[in-house]
This record gives structure tokens, C-alpha cells and sequence, in this order.
């Protein structure tokens, strides 16, 4: 979820007015924000058409498994984006409105747990993951890049470790202890053990945009991580992988280069490629300027389509136009006539008092 609106190529931190797509330089944070969230409705709405298809699911459980880690990439580019920003002595004023955003987004999150629905809620998750992950890039490239590793390679047996033996803090009948082990290692679908890794991925894409021979060694590491999880299945004989294992951040891994491979190669086409790029992107950048408030209402109108979090047994066709296309294109309206969303304005006004002037670096 957004942290800052900083678009514009984030490799220069530009304007948040500017539309251009810069040739050879990232894509806008907003244009994958808005893919991660498209992928979030759309996969929070497949319970509503119970009957699809198989492959469709299939594809449908893939853009599933995109978003999260994508929302903590575009987090981590942000993040590093604001950093830029910021002249040495605001160090401080930064660091409490990240953590202002942080506090913003937990709190959101404990709100929505509350309201009944099958989706897992993501916000908390997000706002621990800022609240940790932004002070971690005041480190060198090279710090980020260890930590990245060691995160990554500790996550799954730190996972496993927490399953067999943190039982206990279910006993919890506040519920505060159960919900902290979620966000860190416990979490069903997410968790800060699996999300920062690609928080700190994405600030490293941002310290040193891949260009030419990079992006195809990304492409071809995300061909190989998306075998991981099929040959371990056959090998192991294994019908399924816990969310958080090695085998499923392979996967996670893969959907996510997969897609930041193909908008930047986006972002640097020329002639009429660059030009149906830009047109495509128009409500991207849209839907991710409005992501966190786009989130909001799609998991309310989806309290409301499907009371008590019932499962139609038949197609609910009605509701599901209601949560993908018209959501969708409501956020698309509202960024294009109104501009800044209810949500995202309330977190910029909440840190409105933090906020000092300072002369955007090229990163």
C-alpha cells in the first residue's frame, strides 16, 4: 500500500505530476502499485464464482500470489524514494512519519480484522514491514543486500520453527500476542519474514536501476524460480507447500521479477510499443495512487455482497462486477476528477506537520 505518492521515474524521483514514462529508467511505483492492487480484487473475488473453470483459477490463484509481494516491492521503492528526498538533518522527521504511515496502516488493519469477511487483511502486515523495513536503508547497498539474503534464508525454517513452537500464544485471550505472531512469523498468508526481502529488493532496484543484460539475468531467474515449487512437488512428493516456504517464495519471487521485468521493459519501449504502454499505464498509475483507499472499499462492499463471509455455492455474478470492474473504474474516476483518495489523504494530513522542503537528488 502506498507510503508516499512520489511518482514520476523513480529513478529520478520525480514529480508526482508527471505522467512520462522515461526511457530506460524504472517504472513508476504507482504503475506496479496498481497492478498489485488490481491483483488483490481480483484474487479477493474469486470466491464469489465458485464454478470457473480450472485454468482460470489457476491463473487466478497466480495473480493471488503476486500482490503481496509486489505491494512490499512498490513499499520498498517508495521508501527509498523518500530517502533521496531527505537532506541529512531530516533524518529524524522522516523516520516518524514512516512511522506515523506505519502506525496509520496497522491501526487500519486491526479495524478491518474486525469486520468479517474472507480476506486475509494485509494492512497490518504492511505497516510492520515499514516500520521495520525504512530505518533498515539508512545502510549501505551492500548491509541491504545481506540482510535481503539472511532474511530470505532464515524465513522458511524461522516459519517452520514458529508453527511447532509459538502454539502457545493462541492462549492469548486478548488477542494481542496471536496478532503480533501473525504479522511477524505466524501469518496464514503474509508475514514480515517473507514480505521484507522484496521491501529491501525494491529499494535496491531504485539505488541501481537494471537495464539491458540485467533485466534479461532477472527474467531468466524468475524462469527458474517458478520450476522450484513444480519439481519439489514431484520430487518430494508433496501435494502442497505451507505459504512462506522456500518452494512458494520461489514462486512468490518469480511473479514478482516477472512483472517488474515486463513494466520496465515497458517503460523503455519506443515507437508504438511506448505509446500503447503509456496509454496502459494511464490507469495503473491511477489505481495505484488510490491503492490503500481502493482496498478499503473493496473488502467493505464484499462485507456487504456477502454477509458473515458466506461462500455463493453458484456464480455471484452481480456481486463480483461490483468488487472487480466497478471498484476498479470508480478508482480510475476518482484519481482522474478528484484526485487524491480519502485514505491517502487522511495519512498525508496526519503527517502534514513533518514535512520540510528539500531538493530531490538523482539517485
Amino acid at each position: 500500500m502506498p507510503i508516499d505518492h512520489p511518482t514520476g521515474s523513480p529513478a529520478t524521483a520525480s514529480s508526482a505530476g508527471s505522467a512520462t514514462i522515461a526511457a530506460g529508467r524504472l517504472p513508476v511505483p504507482d504503475v506496479l502499485r496498481g497492478i498489485a492492487v488490481t491483483a488483490m480484487v481480483l484474487a479477493h473475488a474469486v470466491p464469489l464464482l465458485p464454478t470457473i473453470p480450472y485454468g482460470l483459477r489457476f491463473l487466478l490463484g497466480n495473480v493471488n500470489d503476486v500482490a503481496s509481494p509486489l505491494f512490499a516491492l512498490v513499499m520498498g521503492m517508495s521508501a527509498q524514494i523518500v530517502w533521496e528526498r531527505c537532506e541529512p538533518d531530516g533524518r529524524a522527521r522522516v523516520l516518524l512519519r514512516q512511522a506515523i504511515r506505519a502506525a496509520v496502516l496497522i491501526g487500519l488493519g486491526v479495524w478491518m480484522m474486525t469486520w468479517g469477511t474472507w480476506v486475509a487483511i494485509v494492512l497490518g502486515h504492511l505497516g510492520v514491514l515499514l516500520l521495520v523495513g525504512a530505518p533498515l536503508l539508512l545502510l549501505s547497498s551492500r548491509w541491504v543486500s545481506a540482510l535481503m539474503l539472511l532474511v530470505w534464508l532464515v524465513s522458511s525454517p524461522l516459519n517452520e520453527w514458529a508453527r511447532h513452537t509459538l502454539v502457545w500464544v493462541y492462549s492469548d485471550t486478548t488477542g494481542v500476542a496471536p496478532t503480533i505472531a501473525s504479522w511477524l512469523v505466524l501469518g496464514g498468508s503474509y508475514r514480515l519474514t517473507n514480505l521484507l526481502p522484496f521491501f529491501l529488493f525494491g529499494a535496491l532496484l531504485l539505488r541501481r536501476p537494471p537495464r539491458g543484460r540485467t533485466l534479461w539475468l532477472l527474467l531468466a531467474t524468475a524462469a527458474v524460480a517458478h520450476t522450484v515449487e513444480p519439481v519439489a512437488k514431484r520430487v518430494f512428493g508433496v501435494a502442497s507447500y505451507a505459504s512462506g516456504s522456500y518452494p512458494d517464495t520461489f514462486r512468490d519471487i518469480a511473479l514478482v521479477l516477472a512483472v517488474f521485468v515486463a513494466v520496465s521493459w515497458l517503460s523503455a519501449s519506443r515507437g508504438r510499443v511506448r505509446a500503447a504502454a503509456e496509454f496502459a499505464f494511464v490507469p495503473l498509475r491511477a489505481l495505484g495512487a488510490v491503492a490503500l483507499s481502493l482496498y478499503l472499499l473493496h473488502v467493505a462492499l464484499l462485507v456487504w455482497v456477502a454477509p458473515g463471509a458466506v461462500r455463493p455455492m453458484e456464480n455471484d455474478y452481480l456481486g463480483w462486477m461490483i468488487i472487480v470492474p466497478a471498484v476498479l473504474l470508480l478508482g480510475i474516476v476518482w484519481h482522474r476528477l478528484i484526485g487524491r483518495a480519502p485514505v491517502e489523504w487522511l495519512i498525508a494530513r496526519a503527517t502534514a506537520f513533518l514535512r520540510t522542503p528539500s531538493p530531490v537528488r538523482s539517485s
